[in-house]
C-alpha cells in the first residue's frame, strides 16, 4: 500500500459481502432520506417562483424587471450563507446547520405568504436564499459521510466528522451500519482522516489556489459554471411560463415535470455507482444539447409562421427530454464529484468557494433570463444547446471517472494530470 495509508489485513469474499450486505440499515435510509428532503425544500423554493409569476405580477403590480430580481435575489441570499457554509457545518455540526436552514426557509415562506408590497417579498425570497444556501452545502456533505463506501465511491468531507468523540464516532457507525457491520477499518480511516484534517487545519484560499489544486479547482468551477449556463435555474424558475407561451396549460406541464422527477431521481441514486460519473455526465450533456435545440427550434419555428402544428408538441418534448437529462447527470453529480476531487486539507475551502460560484452563476442565469428571452426566444435556446455542447467536451477531456477510487487514487491521477 501506499505511504501514510492504513495497513489492513485481507478479508476473504464472504467476510466483504457480509460486511457490504449490512451496510444499508434503517437507521441508514432514515437518516438518509431525511436529509435529502432538504433537497425538496431547495427545488420548492427555486421552482415556487414559476407557477405563481402571473398572480404575484398582478396583485402586486411588479414589472418584468421587478419579478427577474424577486425571483434572483434568492440566489444573493445563497451567495452568503454559501460563503460561510463549511465553516459553520465544521463547528456547529451537520445537524444543526440544518436546524438553522429549517428556521431561515420557514421566517422566509411565511414573508412571502403574506407581503403586501415588493420590499417584504423580496425579504422573504431572500430569507429562502439563506436557508437553500446552506442545505445545497450541508446535505450532500452530510449524505455522503454517513453512506458506505460501496455505494457512494470514496469517503467525502469526512474530516470533520469526530471533534474528538471517538466514542461516539464508533455508536453511530454501528447503528448506521448495522450490529453485524465491520465498523473497525472505516472508524480506522475516518480518524487517519480527521487527524490529517487537524494537522493542517489552517490551510485557506492560499492553499487552495496551490498550483497542485489547479486541476480540481478547474473541475469544480467549470462543472458548476456548465450547470447554470446551460439554462438549468431559468427553466426552473420560468417554466409555467415557457409552457404559457407553447399553449400548453402551465398546471399540467409542471405537473408533469414534477412526476417525472421523483422516479427518475430514484433510478439515478442506484445508477450513479453502477454506471459511473463520466458516462452519465456526458449523457447528460449530449440530451440537453439536443433538447435545447428543439426548444430553440420550436420558437423559431413559431416565430416565422412554419410548422405551427408541430412548434407546441415539439417544445414540450423538448422541456420533458430537457428535465430528464438535466436530472441524470448535471443535476446532481457536480457536487459529487466537487466532494471527491479536493484534498482533504481545502474540502472545506474549496466547498464554499465552488458553493458561492454556483449561487453567483445562477443569479445571473435567473436574472438575466427573461431579457434573453425579450432579445431572442430560439437564440437563448441555441445558446443552451452550445454550453451544453461544451459540457460534454468538457467531461470527455478533464474530468476523471471517481467511481469505486478511493481519494488517494482520485487525488494521484489529478497530480498527473495537473
Amino acid at each position: 500500500m501506499e505511504s501514510g495509508s492504513i495497513k489492513t489485513p485481507l478479508v476473504n469474499n464472504d467476510q466483504e459481502e457480509a460486511r457490504t450486505s449490512s451496510s444499508i440499515t434503517s437507521g441508514l435510509l432514515l437518516s438518509t432520506s431525511v436529509a435529502v428532503t432538504g433537497s425538496f425544500v431547495y427545488g420548492c423554493a427555486m421552482s415556487y417562483s414559476s407557477p405563481a409569476q402571473s398572480k404575484i405580477m398582478e396583485e402586486l403590480g411588479l414589472s418584468v424587471a421587478d419579478y427577474s430580481f424577486f425571483t434572483s435575489v434568492m440566489t444573493l441570499g445563497g451567495m452568503i450563507t454559501a460563503a460561510l457554509s463549511g465553516k459553520i457545518a465544521a463547528i456547529i455540526g451537520r445537524r444543526q446547520t440544518m436546524w438553522i436552514s429549517d428556521v431561515f426557509c420557514i421566517f422566509g415562506w411565511l414573508a412571502v405568504a403574506f407581503a403586501h408590497d415588493k420590499m417584504l417579498l423580496n425579504i422573504g425570497r431572500g430569507f429562502l436564499g439563506f436557508g437553500v444556501g446552506l442545505i445545497s452545502y450541508v446535505v450532500p456533505v452530510y449524505i455522503a459521510e454517513i453512506t458506505p463506501k460501496a455505494f457512494r465511491g470514496g469517503f467525502s468531507f469526512s474530516n470533520q466528522a469526530m471533534y474528538g468523540r471517538e466514542r461516539e464516532l464508533e455508536i453511530t457507525l454501528k447503528r448506521l451500519r448495522g450490529e453485524n457491520g465491520d465498523i473497525l477499518e472505516e472508524a480506522a480511516e475516518i480518524r487517519e482522516t480527521v487527524e490529517t484534517s487537524r494537522r493542517e487545519s489552517r490551510s485557506g484560499l492560499r492553499d487552495l489556489f496551490n498550483i497542485k489544486n489547479a486541476h480540481p479547482l478547474i473541475i469544480g468551477l467549470v462543472l458548476m459554471l456548465l450547470q447554470q449556463f446551460c439554462g438549468s435555474s431559468a427553466i426552473s424558475a420560468y417554466a409555467a411560463r415557457i409552457f404559457d407561451t407553447a399553449g400548453f396549460p402551465s398546471d399540467i406541464g409542471t405537473s408533469i415535470l414534477a412526476v417525472i422527477l421523483v422516479p427518475q431521481s430514484i433510478i439515478v441514486m442506484f445508477a450513479v455507482d453502477r454506471c459511473g460519473r463520466r458516462p452519465l455526465l456526458m449523457s447528460s450533456s449530449i440530451g440537453l444539447c439536443i433538447c435545447s435545440f428543439f426548444i430553440g427550434l420550436s420558437y423559431y419555428l413559431q416565430k416565422h409562421g412554419d410548422f405551427q402544428e408541430f412548434c407546441s408538441p415539439m417544445l414540450i418534448v423538448g422541456l420533458v427530454g430537457y428535465v430528464l437529462s438535466f436530472g441524470i447527470g448535471l443535476g446532481g453529480l457536480p457536487w459529487v464529484i466537487m466532494s471527491e476531487v479536493f484534498p482533504v486539507n481545502v474540502k472545506i475551502t474549496a466547498g464554499s468557494l465552488v458553493t458561492v460560484s454556483n449561487w453567483f452563476f445562477s443569479w445571473i442565469i435567473i436574472f438575466s433570463f427573461n431579457f434573453m428571452m425579450q432579445w431572442s426566444a430560439f437564440g437563448t435556446y441555441f445558446i443552451f444547446a452550445g454550453v451544453s455542447l461544451m459540457s460534454f467536451v468538457f467531461v470527455w477531456t478533464l474530468v476523471p471517472e471517481t467511481k469505486g477510487r478511493t481519494l488517494e487514487d482520485i487525488q494521484q491521477s489529478l497530480g498527473q494530470l495537473s
